[in-house]
Order: C-alpha cells, then sequence, then structure tokens
C-alpha cells in the first residue's frame, strides 16, 4: 500500500463550476450564451449547476459548447429528480425522489422559481428510515414552507414493517413547525383531497423515495390535467 501511494500519480484535472447565467420565460429556462438563448427542458439551479459541469466535462473530450448546447437542449432530466408527468397550459404535474429537508426545500423553491405565477401544491412522504424517527422530525423544521399548500403522509403500517416507534400527526407537525400542513395516514384520503382541487394556474409535485401506498401519479396526473 505504502508502495503505491508513494507511485501514484495526481493526473486529476479540477475545473471549478458555478451557476450558469440563464433566465425564465413562460415557465421554460433559458441558458445565456453568449447573448443567444438556450431554452431547456430541465430547470432549477441544481440541475444547472450539474449541465455547466457537464459541460466543462464535454470540453476535455473535445465537445465543443456549441455542439453541447445543441444536445443539451433536449435533455429531459435524470428519471424521478423534477421529472415531468404530465402538463397542460394551465398545470404541471410533476414527480421527484426528494425527501430529506434539503432536498424538499430545493425542490419547491425550484418549481417557484420557474412558476411564480402558480399556486404550488406539494406532497411528500415519509418513508425512509430517518425520516420516520421522531428524533429526525425537528429537521424537517421550515422544509416546505415556501409551497402554497403542503400535505404529508406517512403510514403506520410501514412504523410497524419498520420496527420504528409511534409517531403521531401531532409530531410531524410540530417537526415541520408548520401550521398550515394537512397531514395523512391514508394515501387514498389524500389522494381524494387532491382530486376535488380546480388545477388552474396550480401545479403539483409529488415528493418521495417511496409511491405513497400506491399512488398512481400518471392516472392522478391525467385526471387532473
Amino acid at each position: 500500500m505504502k508502495k503505491v501511494a508513494v507511485t501514484a500519480k495526481n493526473t486529476i484535472k479540477k475545473f471549478p463550476y458555478s451557476l450558469p447565467s440563464h433566465e425564465i420565460i413562460d415557465g421554460v429556462t433559458y441558458l445565456i450564451d453568449n447573448k443567444k438563448r438556450i431554452p431547456l427542458q430541465v430547470f432549477g439551479k441544481h440541475n444547472l449547476m450539474n449541465l455547466n459541469g457537464a459541460r466543462l466535462i464535454c470540453n476535455q473530450i473535445g465537445v465543443k459548447d456549441e455542439k453541447f448546447y445543441e444536445s443539451i437542449s433536449s435533455f429531459g432530466g435524470a428519471s424521478k429528480r423534477l421529472e415531468l408527468v404530465a402538463k397542460n397550459d394551465q398545470c404541471v404535474v410533476f414527480k421527484d425522489f426528494a425527501h430529506s429537508p434539503s432536498k424538499l426545500k430545493a425542490t419547491i423553491k425550484a418549481v417557484k422559481e420557474q412558476f411564480p405565477e402558480r399556486q404550488l401544491v406539494a406532497c411528500m412522504e415519509l418513508h425512509t428510515f430517518s425520516s420516520l424517527s421522531k428524533e429526525f422530525l425537528s429537521h424537517y423544521k421550515g422544509a416546505m414552507i415556501e409551497a402554497d399548500m403542503a400535505m404529508v403522509y406517512f403510514s403506520p403500517h410501514a412504523l410497524e414493517l419498520k420496527r420504528l416507534p409511534v409517531i403521531t400527526p401531532e409530531q410531524v407537525r410540530e417537526g415541520f413547525d408548520d401550521k398550515k400542513l394537512k397531514i395523512f395516514t391514508d394515501s387514498q384520503k389524500m389522494l381524494k383531497e387532491l382530486l376535488k382541487m380546480r388545477w388552474k394556474n396550480k401545479n403539483l409535485l409529488m415528493m418521495s423515495s417511496g409511491n405513497f401506498d400506491g399512488i398512481n401519479l400518471e392516472e392522478l396526473a391525467n385526471h387532473i390535467i
């Protein structure tokens, strides 16, 4: 091991990258390159920074910026990362893998910045071991505060299966520190709440590493779109 460490060469090239110049027009994010606008299918600061990093890597293998921008404009993003489920001119439905406090904040903020004129209904599922721990709930303080309407679902049965202590809706509300938060322990009741809403000038964001105990997001999206 010592011989390997002594003889190893540091051939790694390091390139700093940051948020690229961009603007949002009518729900579409455009990269700005020499006063030229390049429309994107993805949005959000996290995606844009990753995109800028990818551009620098492509430069190293001979891909010029012009070719990169030509190709990236058709990139639809990673699966379950602000993934488009359905849309019309009044509403967009997204699903996202976000479940940690920081990811909830970032994802909600990204959608609100992309569609500032629309209300946002944000739903998340407490699904992981950490998120279902009452000791961890306080980390979610303010995580969904930027949503116009926020809903949280968790399954008491999931707590039993994971052999975790019982948590209550009151403990969840206290952890998120949001009096307007709607909490559900029955996913079908949350589904009914969503189906009865009017979706004009309103977007829906469904966030979970699970599946809201069987809610079919495509069927939900097709019903409200």
